[in-house]
């Protein structure tokens, strides 16, 4: 099994990392802490959650979960959504309460999409305030941020005066038909040394769906790129224990195998037909909580 290092912060994490938002949304605790437990049974090091999943309920789940020594034998990543100081330190305290911890690995800001949403963070009052605030207090370690819209967006982001742990972003062999993150900013990560996180290794699912590929090619493929980790939402066991063989198997795909997956989905995304994360607002958390991203003055 692969553990990668984590940009220039020097963590070594599974390549393989395991997506909170599905912690919210399955039945049960019970069922939330096997699939999480499994993961972490197995190896996988790297949990990725976020304040707005399920309405908190998937960090409560994670929380739970990393009961009884679990906590300490992974790196827990979540994400904030506010844009306002005030805000944000009030999202970092929940995320720790929530789970269950007095430290989180790395905070990333979610859901960078919007066009002003980098002045937005960097302004006097924005979120970085609360992210340095809290770093420096020993509540987070590292800083970073997520975004599924546009790659434009990102290198806005990266142009501001920030030396960044790491960057999540879409990355599967979809993307490349359309606004490609592969294309645009991993490079850019690369040549800066910062973790790059790949999320949404099938598109969604709409590789599988759309018959282009197989689960276990799009998690080869995501793997195959330059990635630190290859974040992947697991709702069930068996899911779980997929994305698991995968990665115990693990062999890059040669230059060609990966041109000829992305050569069989050029043709159906166009225009980003394929990834609504990108061409619609159906995939857009932060929608739903709009007052986290205009007001300074948030009460709970």
């Amino acid at each position: 099994m692969e553990y990668r290092t984590l940009g220039k912060t020097g963590e070594r994490v599974s390549a393989i990392g395991l997506g909170g938002a599905h912690a919210g949304r399955v039945s049960t605790q019970e069922e939330s802490t096997r699939i999480i437990r499994t993961a972490i049974d197995n190896g996988i090091t790297f949990l990725d959650n976020c304040w707005d999943y399920a309405l908190g309920e998937a960090e409560v789940r994670m929380g739970n979960a990393l009961r009884d020594g679990y906590r300490q034998r992974v790196f827990l990543m979540t994400k904030i959504d506010a844009h306002y100081v005030s805000a944000a330190a009030q999202q970092i305290d929940q995320c720790l309460a929530r789970l269950q911890t007095d430290v989180i690995d790395l905070i990333q800001i979610h859901e960078v999409i919007r066009w002003d949403d980098p002045e937005q963070v960097f302004a006097p009052g924005g979120t970085m305030e609360a992210l340095l605030a809290a770093r420096q207090a020993g509540k987070i370690r590292y800083i970073g941020f997520t975004g599924h819209k546009d790659p434009e967006i990102h290198l806005k982001m990266l142009s501001m005066d920030f030396p960044w742990d790491t960057v999540q972003m879409p990355l599967n062999l979809i993307d490349a038909a359309h606004k490609s993150f592969q294309d645009k900013v991993l490079p850019v990560l690369v040549e800066r040394g910062i973790g790059v996180l790949g999320m949404k290794p099938l598109a969604a699912g709409a590789a599988v769906r759309e018959g282009i590929a197989t689960p276990e090619e799009c998690l080869r493929y995501a793997l195959s790129l330059p990635t630190s980790v290859v974040i992947t939402g697991c709702d069930t066991v068996p899911i779980v224990e997929q994305a698991i063989r995968v990665w115990k198997s693990f062999t890059p795909m040669s230059p060609a195998e990966m041109a000829a997956l992305r050569a069989r989905a050029a043709d159906r995304n166009r225009d980003g037909a394929l990834e609504g994360y990108k061409s619609t607002g159906r995939f857009d958390g932060t929608n739903n909580n709009p007052h986290w991203l205009t007001t300074a003055s948030v009460t709970a």
